[in-house]
């Protein structure tokens, strides 16, 4: 057994720390071969982010054109709800930008300076896209808002049939990329939440069919009554409805950037699963951490039942590693701690198990 490999801890263990790197040599239990489920696996995340990446372009091509209508538009009618969402589809656009820089970047390898890849750039980039929607969208919206109702009351609507026309064409392009999004997630494992660069693009396309409703209710309103007082309010709507929405995407990339856990059900699976072994008395401690879209860190404090020789520790580590990475592909860093539990955790009802 190796030096890193035997470690005596405090309370008479022995340390067994297992890293599946890539290109690293299986198990003599797998017999060289990697896992049939793990490469089915890798097929299924490449072919589910090759689909993010098409979904991601669809949303910047429509949100660049409808941008610029927009914009031309908003200025040729004065409308400030019209203004409001051309700032919409340009903050969009820059968020695409980001979510494609998030899908290239956290694929990149493993290195020295960062042993457990880039998989979390897919969660640093959607922050920066939910700060896009903040400032961009949201800010810029309610400024639009405050000053139509600062105005005096009345207001030319020449130009509003232009106006609408663009905004009709743009629920029509911004409902077909949310559709889009939407047949991705109906068809990918783990739904919305398991991508943040898919739920990022689900959340500005559905923000921006209900943000093209509020202005044409708005500029309706407008054109029917005369009175500014209707679009300013449906500018305010869209900027508070950004603003939530950004505030709601921060904070679920906040949370994977802080190192969020795996979900409760896999968290019990494996518990399961390394209860149920023969050599394995008990799992005192379960930790685990999502390090990215397809790499999940699983940290185990087991103790041995009796009668294993420590000549064959390492064997036995690695087969139980390599059953536990062949049923869950995505825990490619599983780390186990073979130590003498304390008594109240061999009942197998340790707190530390959910954690």
């Amino acid at each position: 057994m190796s030096e890193a490999d035997d470690v005596r801890t405090r309370d008479g263990g022995t340390r067994v720390a297992g890293e599946r790197e890539a290109g690293a040599a299986a198990p003599a239990e797998a017999d060289g071969a990697k896992p049939a489920e793990a490469d089915d696996a890798t097929r299924a995340a490449g072919s589910s982010d090759a689909h993010t990446k098409l979904t991601v372009w669809i949303a910047l091509a429509a949100n660049l054109v409808i941008a610029v209508a927009k914009l031309v538009g908003g200025l040729f009618a004065g409308s400030p709800a019209l203004l409001s969402e051309a700032a919409h589809s340009v903050a969009d656009s820059l968020n695409e930008v980001f979510l494609l820089a998030a899908l290239r970047r956290s694929k990149r390898p493993a290195d020295p300076g960062h042993p457990f890849g880039y998989g979390k750039e897919r969660y640093f980039w959607s922050l920066l896209a939910a700060v896009g929607i903040f400032v961009m969208g949201g800010c810029f919206s309610v400024f639009q808002g405050v000053e139509a109702l600062r105005s005096s009351g009345e207001e030319s609507t020449s130009g509003y049939v232009v106006g609408l026309v663009v905004l009709g064409v743009a629920f029509f392009a911004e409902g077909t990329s949310l559709a889009r999004a939407l047949l991705q997630v109906r068809g990918q494992e783990g739904g919305i939440g398991s991508d943040p660069a898919l739920r990022t693009v689900v959340a500005e396309d559905g923000t921006a069919v209900l943000g093209v409703l509020l202005a044409i209710a708005g500029m309706a309103l407008h054109m029917t009554t005369g009175q500014v007082v209707y679009e300013a309010a449906a500018s305010l709507a869209i900027g508070v409805l950004l603003l939530f929405v950004a505030f709601k995407l921060g904070a679920d990339a906040r949370d994977q950037l802080i190192g969020e856990g795996a979900d409760p059900e896999t968290r019990e699976a494996i518990a399961a699963y390394l209860d149920e072994q023969a050599e394995i008395d008990g799992v005192a401690t379960l930790l685990t951490m999502r390090l990215g879209q397809d790499s999940l860190l699983v940290a185990a404090r087991v103790d041995l039942a009796p009668g294993h020789e420590s000549e064959k520790l390492e064997l036995v580590m690695e087969r139980v590693k390599a059953g536990l990475t062949a049923r869950w592909p995505e825990a490619d860093q599983v780390f186990l701690d073979v130590t003498e539990a304390p008594e109240a955790t061999k009942d197998h009802t340790s707190p530390d198990l959910t954690a």
